[in-house]
């Protein structure tokens, strides 16, 4: 006889400590309705996709979504919101939920929502999953050790304010970002500190300022310095989404068109405009003595 599913359905965006407590919970349901877990997700939160300013508004970018509910360890397929948007509560459940992925039971959050007009909320759940006699959980919020609810608009805020070390601990993990290595225009190698400029998701959420960053190429790990900004100083330029550069500490090699991922470790300050390129080349040298100070040396060999 096939196992019928016990699902949980969200964003998960970032996959933070309250989303793998509720994968976690998942699991102990489905064991004991004798089901199958599955995580339904949506690659981009809806907000984002009918946001009129969609840009920097997410903490993980589809690829970066899909490999940290794989390391949660738990069971998850991709939705299409685009598909189902014009759906009602009642259409989505009974098409999607129970036709589709075969529902048995239904595990949520405190601040779910679904279907047209978000009208599916808890309340919603649990009366029709009552009326099928389907078993319907609602989870509180998860609480962070001094008390906040954890959750991914927190999470999002703090990174915006430029607070990683706070944002870092609410994530569970350090903030990171991948991008391709494009070509600039080559001042910072000039000023003895080149960069590799990055092709950064256009959704990424990106905070502005300078920061201590640990870098991985391929497989090894270096000190780094994040340079997230307009550039004032020379060639600034006018555009919503920010520059991304990073100077790499003790690196030689050319990584045109290679991958590159980047750790937020702390912001160092905030990007400044200065008077003519010797004092910026002072402030660099400073950066890069404190971002060594701030990453631990045994970091890098992970």
């Amino acid at each position: 006889m096939k196992r019928k599913r016990f699902i949980t359905i969200g964003t998960f965006d970032g996959v933070h400590p309250g989303h793998r407590v509720l994968f976690n919970r998942l699991e102990q349901l489905a064991a004991q309705y004798l089901m199958k877990p599955l995580a339904l997700y949506f690659p981009y939160p809806p907000k984002t996709l009918l946001s009129p300013r969609p840009e920097m508004t997410v903490l993980s970018t589809p690829p970066e979504k899909k490999y940290l509910l794989k390391c949660a360890a738990v069971p998850a397929e991709e939705l299409n919101f685009m598909m189902y948007r014009e759906y009602t509560p009642e259409h989505f459940f009974k098409k999607v939920l129970l036709q589709k992925y075969d529902c048995g039971g239904i595990l949520a959050g405190p601040d779910f929502a679904f279907g047209k007009n978000r009208e599916g909320d808890g309340a919603w759940l649990r009366r029709k999953c009552e009326q099928l006699g389907l078993p319907c959980e609602i989870l509180p919020f998860y609480n962070a050790p001094d008390g906040a609810k954890v959750s991914s608009s927190l999470i999002r805020k703090t990174l915006a304010d430029g607070r990683i070390r706070e944002a870092n601990g609410l994530l569970g993990r350090r903030y990171s970002l991948e991008g391709r290595v494009v070509c600039g225009h080559k001042l910072g190698r000039k000023l003895g500190f080149p960069t590799a400029n990055l092709d950064v998701n256009f959704y990424k959420l990106l905070p502005l300022g300078v920061f201590a960053v640990r870098v991985r190429v391929g497989r090894k790990y270096y000190h780094g310095i994040c340079n997230i900004g307009f550039r004032p100083t020379v060639n600034s330029i006018h555009s919503v989404i920010p520059l991304t550069e990073v100077h790499i500490l003790d690196f030689h090699q050319s990584i045109y068109g290679r991958r590159i991922e980047v750790e937020f470790y702390d912001k160092m300050r905030g990007e400044m405009k200065f008077d003519g390129l010797d004092a910026l080349k002072v402030q660099l040298e400073r950066d890069k003595c404190a971002a060594r100070e701030i990453i631990p040396q045994a970091d890098l060999a992970a």
